[in-house]
């Protein structure tokens, strides 16, 4: 068992290596890597790679973003010899678990300041209670793209807008910096810009409080984000997103993945508003009874 484990550990970090195209430390560098295949792309009237459509990135990386064994389940308790899945998710079983994944991060793993990864692991310890997507906050960036589920982008020559199926989230990203934002937000201030076929979006702004993914992975406020969307086949998008923080990371650090265009002539972005779906899990315990209920009103029906 040991040594399959050391077998699985070593298997991980040789693809981590390779998902994230470098070692740490070494010089990044963007746009997408030679091995990934390019093709004629659609095009706008005036020239630019032409991004409308449905999305979705695959993988597990919203479960994880750094390379990650198969485990139990997000959520642990003590028990009698080692930790086993916690009461809130032990009756999912199978369904609970977690799927391995080869990880997003160039270099393999997250530069964390010491107390950062602390916090780090005190969220992964505390999943059920911390994670701000199971009450249905908006995820942030990148946390948005890499949700399992679509997201659509509306672009003309004057307007990009990306919406999100995951809590009906929405980005109007401006093509003109306003200045800055007057205030911080889930989804942060998004300005972008066009680097010859690539477009750079530049995020400030968040309110601290989003996570990367489901294992804990966070930042403070002043998280900076550098998204490039580079749109390499009529159906693929090479998408990098570099984030810098001085009060969570040491250095500068980037994820990169690619993207993929649904291709079903009847596709269309649903609706997850999710919000009503967490009412009872935040606002149960504050819910009058119907005897209450009928005790306030006199028993009026």
């Amino acid at each position: 068992m040991v040594l399959r484990i050391a077998r699985a550990a070593g298997v991980l970090a040789l693809a981590a290596s390779v998902a994230g195209g470098l070692p740490a430390g070494a010089a990044a560098q963007t746009g997408p890597p030679a091995e990934v295949p390019r093709a004629e792309i659609p095009r706008t009237p005036t020239g630019r790679p032409d991004m409308n459509g449905i999305w979705q990135s695959l993988g597990n990386h919203h479960w994880d973003i750094e390379a990650h064994q198969a485990r139990a389940a997000l959520d642990f308790q003590p028990g009698p010899i080692i930790p086993v899945p916690a009461k809130g998710v032990v009756a999912l079983g199978a369904l609970g678990a977690v799927p391995p994944g080869w990880g997003a991060v160039e270099g393999g793993e997250i530069p964390y300041l010491p107390e950062a990864l602390a916090v780090r692991d005190e969220n992964r310890e505390h999943y059920l209670e911390r994670d701000p997507a199971i009450k249905c906050f908006l995820p942030g960036v990148p946390r948005a793209v890499l949700e399992p589920m679509p997201f659509q982008i509306f672009q003309s020559e004057g307007h990009f807008l990306i919406a999100y199926e995951f809590a009906d989230a929405v980005r109007d990203i401006y093509l003109e910096d306003p200045g800055p934002s007057v205030l911080d937000a889930w989804m942060g201030q998004s300005v972008g810009r066009w680097e010859g076929d690539t477009f750079v979006v530049e995020v400030d702004a968040f309110n601290g409080m989003t996570w990367f993914d489901r294992a804990g992975n966070h930042h403070s406020a002043a998280l900076t984000v550098t998204e490039r969307y580079t749109l390499v086949t009529p159906y693929h998008i090479w998408y990098e997103a570099t984030m810098e923080d001085p009060n969570t990371f040491t250095r500068p650090w980037t994820i990169r993945l690619p993207l993929y265009k649904q291709i079903d002539p009847n596709a269309r972005l649903g609706r997850f508003k999710c919000i009503e779906f967490v009412e009872e899990l935040m606002y149960g315990d504050l819910r009058k009874t119907l005897v209450g209920a009928e005790e306030e009103s006199g028993g009026a029906r």
